[in-house]
């Protein structure tokens, strides 16, 4: 098929390949918890497979053997191998670039088609990005159950049922995360005057030694509530090259003996499409708890923000597609960690 430019093919896979590298740090970037998880060395590329395999250690009191005893009584040797792995599903997502012959053909020059396409990609970019990170929030049921499993599968309002990664809630007990509600654990709903108390209540639960809350992100009520409580207090922040913030509004959360970083990952959000009219970021009404430890985020080595493929030459249109691709899941080695406040 015979296109108006003929080296558009050769731009256009030129220009994608070099915008790949900041892509994907565009999205860990964009996103507190991405970031968070990109200084901890937690986004890491699997190979294949039909699943992606999060290994798990765990207590289970069935097959523990230490005990204490005296001479020569005998020791218990039975098997106690509590390790196993948490498994999730490879999710997919794809964004597109195009241009019309017509277009090549009022932007001749090949600069300008590289400006063309610059713009194209930059708005292609933002929408994949936004949409990943506002995915990274969610249960994965949405689009037919093709999204990413987000914070919403890994730290449910109820704690106690249901299956994540393969493994059931209420058979093992060490896969339940935290869940606090103002309401039904403290009494009142949350406001400005007991969200810090709440805050406390729920973040001691989560320690085991060095093991506690790294990172608190909050929707926008939320985090008003929180700084409203911090008002009458002097508040820090941390400047924008230091902490997981995202948008420069972190500040810091200290109760229970721990320190964490607070995070607003709500905002502004704009766009949509046939899928989501609209990303809002962080669950409304909602702060999660997290320890990022044990918080991973999965791309695949050849799927990660990268063209799939050449370019798309439709058979009866004077027009070029390509494919931007992501591919991958965020995964957890211990929910038990893992705690979130609800109204």
């Amino acid at each position: 098929m015979a296109f108006a430019n003929a080296q558009i093919s050769d731009i256009i896979a030129t220009t994608i390949q070099s915008r790949t590298g900041e892509l994907a740090d565009n999205c860990t970037n964009n996103n507190a918890l991405l970031r968070r998880l990109k200084q901890r060395g937690n986004v890491k590329t699997f190979s294949g497979g039909n699943v992606i395999l999060q290994e798990i250690m765990y207590n289970d009191a069935a097959q523990a053997n230490v005990n204490s005893y005296s001479g020569f009584e005998t020791i218990n040797i039975g098997v106690n191998s509590p390790i196993s792995a948490a498994q999730y599903a490879i999710s997919q997502y794809a964004a597109s670039v195009t241009m019309s012959g017509l277009e090549m053909l009022q932007n001749s020059s090949k600069e300008a088609i590289i400006d063309l396409m610059d713009g194209r990609m930059s708005v292609t970019e933002a929408q994949l990005n936004d949409r990943i990170a506002n995915d990274l929030y969610l249960d994965g049921t949405g689009n037919a159950g093709k999204n990413l499993a987000g914070l919403k599968a890994a730290i449910p309002d109820t704690a106690t049922s249901g299956t994540y990664g393969g493994i059931n809630r209420a058979t093992f007990t060490f896969w339940q995360s935290k869940s606090y509600s103002g309401v039904t654990n403290g009494g009142a709903a949350v406001t400005s005057a007991n969200i810090y108390q709440y805050m406390t209540a729920l973040a001691i639960q989560m320690v085991r030694g060095n093991d506690k809350t790294d990172l608190i992100v909050a929707d926008n009520n939320y985090y008003q509530l929180y700084v409203n409580a911090l008002q009458a207090m002097q508040r820090v922040t941390t400047d924008g090259n230091g902490s997981a913030g995202a948008l420069g509004t972190s500040i810091k959360f200290y109760g229970g003996g721990q320190e964490a970083d607070v995070v607003l990952d709500g905002g502004l959000y704009t766009g949509g499409d046939s899928v989501n009219t609209s990303w809002s970021g962080a669950s409304a009404n909602h702060m999660y708890f997290l320890n990022t430890k044990y918080i991973f985020f999965r791309p695949h080595k050849d799927r990660n923000f990268v063209p799939i493929g050449g370019e798309r030459q439709a058979v009866n249109q004077d027009a070029v597609v390509k494919l931007y691709g992501w591919a991958g899941n965020l995964t957890c080695s211990g929910s038990q960690f893992q705690g979130v406040l609800v109204a």
